[in-house]
């Protein structure tokens, strides 16, 4: 196959700008930073009450969001084997970004005493943002020859974090200046507001140049669920008969744990472990993000010269490394010297996992099911991260245990992406 047009590649990638201010501003600086800050209170403490059990504050945004990634997991698959057997992926991904655009902007609402409320919108953000993902990923092998896809793969995570921190810097103003009178948590809401009106506006942009899709089945001879459970049946039988597809999978599984619970967690635990102020914090991200578009190039080059999964395991042996530095962290600038190495790797992770992925998958017509399953397999890692590391904390009182508790993951990750090129070794020398 030919590689797309240079105009409908960089609309793909534009949605990357457009979908990326959700996970910098929501999930990793200004909603949780708010979130412990508003649900704290003189009386309770960090203890917060939701419909009537009370959590710790940052132990409920961690089960929060892993909820929301349990239903996205749920859910996808069965949309996506749909969007491939009846050609209408574009509408799904545009469904999934109003519904994460606009419970961002609900977000506005959220004052810390209506905890049920915040909740909720930020579980259908999440849920927005995941669904969104998966037929947004699955374009890549349909827009991009072999060759190209790391470089591809990279330009879109680049966009993402070159639009995020734009974003994040306007929030940043809005906070530090505090105009026509706004209190510092009007700033932060208005800053909600600000990402899911980006969100839903720059998506239009990837709408009007994306292609099209096509249906697999002409004629449909069961209902859209069934068919959807059918197409999913379908790649689950491909998957197992892979073993490097499938080795890979495994160690994308347990890495990602530790890989998204670090980058979700890491405002919090600076503000709870070294209590950062707000402010030092939103820096440290942006400095992360800007970090990150190298990472996601370097990565990518280093990709073509050495092979994926040799440069994935390097990153890997890299986290844990971060883990443990993590775990003895004491000063504000360990946090900034950490956060610079975060960057680095973060770019290069989810830029060549994504297009690890898109290489090892078999030609097919059904890329949205299988981008699917690959969203399935991430977003449970995520939900088992976050929950081991909300656990952790409440059982011992501290987010370093949390922290350290990650690197078993992480090494288990690293063992079977070595399967994985020890499998490809293998049925190279054979062929």
């Amino acid at each position: 196959m030919q590689t797309a047009s240079k105009k409908v590649i960089n609309g793909w990638a534009m949605y990357d700008w457009a979908n990326s201010v959700y996970n910098l501003v929501i999930t990793t600086t200004f909603f949780p930073i708010y979130f412990t800050s508003a649900t704290h209170s003189a009386e309770t403490g960090d203890n917060v009450s939701f419909f009537g059990k009370y959590f710790v504050n940052s132990a409920l945004y961690d089960y929060a969001m892993a909820a929301a990634f349990i239903l996205a997991a749920l859910l996808s698959p069965i949309l996506s084997s749909i969007a491939d057997t009846r050609g209408n992926k574009k509408r799904y991904l545009m469904l999934f970004t109003w519904l994460g655009g606009l419970s961002c902007i609900a977000l506005y609402n959220f004052r810390g005493g209506n905890v049920e409320y915040g909740v909720i919108f930020f579980i259908l953000a999440t849920l927005g943002y995941c669904g969104g993902l998966v037929f947004y990923n699955s374009y890549l092998p349909e827009l991009a020859a072999v060759e190209d896809r790391d470089r591809i793969s990279a330009k879109g995570f680049a966009m993402g974090y070159i639009g995020s921190v734009i974003l994040q810097l306007i929030g940043f103003v809005l906070v530090a200046v505090k105009p026509f009178g706004l209190s510092d948590g009007d700033a932060v809401r208005l800053t909600f507001l600000l990402t899911g009106i980006w969100w839903i506006g720059f998506a239009q942009i990837t709408f009007l140049r994306l292609p099209a899709s096509k249906g697999t089945i002409q004629e449909h001879k069961a209902g859209a669920l069934t068919e959807g459970f059918n197409e999913l049946k379908k790649v689950y039988a491909q998957v197992k008969t892979m073993p490097v597809l499938k080795n890979f999978l495994r160690g994308f599984f347990f890495y990602s744990m530790g890989v998204q619970t670090v980058m979700m967690a890491a405002t919090i635990f600076g503000s709870q472990e070294l209590h950062l102020p707000s402010t030092n914090l939103i820096v440290a991200v942006v400095a992360i993000q800007v970090v990150a578009i190298l990472g996601a190039w370097g990565m990518a080059k280093l990709s073509g010269r050495f092979g994926n999964l040799p440069v994935l395991m390097v990153v890997i042996v890299l986290w844990i490394g971060i883990c443990l530095a993590g775990y003895r962290m004491q000063t504000a600038n360990d946090f900034y010297m950490l956060a610079v190495a975060v960057g680095l790797v973060m770019g290069g992770v989810q830029s060549l996992s994504r297009s690890t992925y898109a290489k090892l998958m078999p030609e097919t017509e059904d890329t949205t099911s299988f981008f699917s399953y690959y969203d399935v397999v991430e977003k449970l890692s995520i939900t088992v991260g976050l929950t081991t590391f909300g656990y952790i904390h409440e059982l011992t009182g501290s987010m370093r245990n949390s922290v350290l508790a990650l690197i078993v993951f992480f090494v288990i990750g690293l063992i079977w992406l070595f399967s994985a090129q020890k499998k490809q070794k293998s049925l190279a020398a054979k062929s």
